[in-house]
């Protein structure tokens, strides 16, 4: 796999720097933005059973809302995160915040799983934040640190993740699924306006204001290794999202019987793999972006027999919990990184690159799902394979 070569974007409109923290302060906010917002898109996972319950219904036959959620997500992406080349993004990630706290609102009064669906869609589409301020980060960092500076913003968002599937858990088991995303809403609206304020407030380029959406396939066109980071991305993703969005519904059922808390407490195990972020990002400016992706679908590829043996065998599911969580985030934070230094537009690039992975991501959960309702938890170790296999191999067939 040829090496990246790391271009520097150049802003054409500089920033105010006046309302700007310390670097480091500066750096957490946008980590911790990145923890809130991105929880919302896996609110529903963990409350799938409290959902089903309250609108009557099976779990496995609503568990299409979490595909809708990651769904909505990569729509949002592809319409407000090449904005971040052109748009001020103090004011659009200021809207952005209010529309979604609004649609969370509107999930937390969902009368039945058609208008939660369409609630979490437009929550979901509107919480692109943490895609628009990891291009920031990388703008802003030293060459030589960049990898790691973007880890640290990666952490949060992953971090968030697993909070929203622990946190989300506990909390929907305690005060009800709808008090859940309520709570996620003030949340959002509180941390999504505080990190508003901070941020460089003009235009970093001037133009049409959706010029980076149409600039899209060209982009990928020009640059093979953005294009090879997608697809990557796209299969190590999906076959997390398969295995992660369908673990309550193994847990929860007659294999474990447990609680939706106690099912949300599973996530403990993978918060631990977080911590790679911060090593992988140190890998990937040392050893550079392939090397890092590589060895992340080792473990991955090792991961999803682990989830097949957790089946029967809760040891075997900690440890493919703690596995496959580790891949992803040491995938993630290579592949963005090289996504967001092969052009001389890191927001477009970002946006081809992450709409992939969670295009990729909500495909193989809605047949995770359909897997899971005909063949059980095997059924689903099957997808998760599948999806690692075409993410290589897909991009090994072509250098």
């Amino acid at each position: 796999m040829p090496s990246a070569t790391t271009t520097a974007p150049q802003a054409t409109s500089p920033a105010r720097p006046a309302r700007t923290p310390a670097p480091g302060l500066f750096l957490t906010l946008l980590a911790v933005c990145s923890a809130v917002t991105a929880a919302n898109i896996y609110l529903a996972a963990p409350l799938l059973p409290l959902m089903a319950r309250d609108f009557g219904s099976a779990p496995s036959a609503i568990a299409w809302i979490a595909s809708v959620a990651q769904l909505g997500y990569a729509v949002g992406l592809l319409f407000f995160a090449p904005l971040g080349d052109s748009a001020n993004r103090r004011r659009l990630v200021a809207g952005l915040t209010v529309v979604t706290a609004l649609a969370l609102g509107a999930s937390a009064l969902a009368p039945g799983a058609g208008t939660l669906a369409v609630a979490m869609f437009v929550a979901s589409a509107a919480t692109v934040i943490p895609q628009l301020l990891v291009p920031l980060v990388a703008e802003r960092a030293p060459a030589e640190r960049r990898a790691l500076h973007v880890a640290t913003v990666i952490a949060g968002l992953f971090l968030g993740i697993v909070g929203a599937r622990v946190l989300g858990g506990l909390a929907g088991q305690a005060f009800g699924w709808r008090w859940v995303f309520a709570g996620g809403g003030v949340l959002t609206l509180a941390l999504g306006l505080a990190t508003a304020v901070v941020l460089p407030s003009r235009r970093r380029r001037e133009g049409p204001l959706f010029a980076g959406l149409v600039a899209l396939p060209s982009v990928l066109r020009s640059s093979p290794e953005l294009s090879r980071a997608c697809v990557r991305q796209a299969g190590m993703f999906g076959a997390w999202s398969a295995l992660w969005t369908s673990l309550t519904l193994l847990l929860t059922g007659p294999a474990y019987g447990l609680s939706a808390a106690t099912a949300g407490l599973f996530g403990l195990f993978a918060l631990t793999a977080s911590a790679v972020a911060p090593l992988a990002g140190g890998l990937v400016d040392r050893f550079g972006a392939a090397r890092v992706v590589r060895s992340a679908y080792l473990v991955a590829a090792v991961s999803v027999p682990l989830f097949w043996l957790g089946g029967q065998v809760l040891g075997a599911l900690f440890a493919a919990a703690v596995a496959v969580h580790a891949a992803l985030v040491a995938s993630h934070v290579a592949n963005q990184t090289l996504a967001l230094t092969t052009t001389a537009t890191p927001a477009t690039a970002n946006t081809a690159y992450v709409v992939a992975g969670f295009a990729g991501g909500a495909t193989a959960s809605a047949l995770a799902g359909v897997a899971f309702s005909h063949f059980g938890w095997g059924g689903v170790c099957v997808v998760a394979g599948v999806w690692l296999v075409l993410g290589w191999g897909l991009t090994s067939l072509r250098r």
